[in-house]
């Protein structure tokens, strides 16, 4: 589940960044990249659907990477236990369960040879969450800049 957002017109702001040191550009962008991922973060979980444990919405987390001078925040579900994730958003098939190590499943009392599953209808939480709150990420990203940019111009 990957969903990148591409922000156009930012020529003048990159020049401004790039006029200060690397470090503080990087700190700038990850900050602000880590700030509007959360936006949308607490949305993820706010329309998670919640189980007996609430397992799911609490594996939704922000991760932050950097690859060859590329900064990106990631907005994650699942994962260890918690592998259904993806289940959840884009649903199932039909499918028949059949035991992998055994003759036959117990299942409501009784042992059965496969169990046909009816599927499971999507959940979507992750993709709602960027769709409505693509927006105002955005825009906590360019005041995250903002202030820090303006801290930097009082401390001269």
């Amino acid at each position: 589940m990957t969903t990148e957002i591409h922000i156009k017109g930012l020529e003048g702001l990159q020049a401004l960044l790039d006029t200060l040191p690397a470090r503080i550009e990087k700190n700038i962008v990850r900050g602000g990249l880590r700030a509007a991922a959360r936006v949308v973060e607490a949305e993820a979980k706010r329309l998670c659907p919640v189980g007996k444990t609430g397992a799911l919405r609490d594996s939704v987390h922000v991760s932050m990477h950097s690859h060859r001078g590329r900064v990106q925040a990631l907005i994650e579900a699942g994962g260890g236990k918690v592998y259904y994730a993806a289940m959840v958003e884009y649903g199932t098939a039909r499918h028949w369960i059949k035991p992998k190590n055994r003759k036959s499943l117990f299942v409501a009392g009784l042992l059965r040879e496969a169990v046909d599953h009816p599927g499971a209808k999507k959940q979507p939480f992750m993709r709602s969450a960027i769709d409505t709150r693509a927006q105002d990420a955005i825009e906590t990203l360019s005041a995250y800049i903002g202030q820090r940019l303006d801290k930097i111009e009082a401390g001269k």
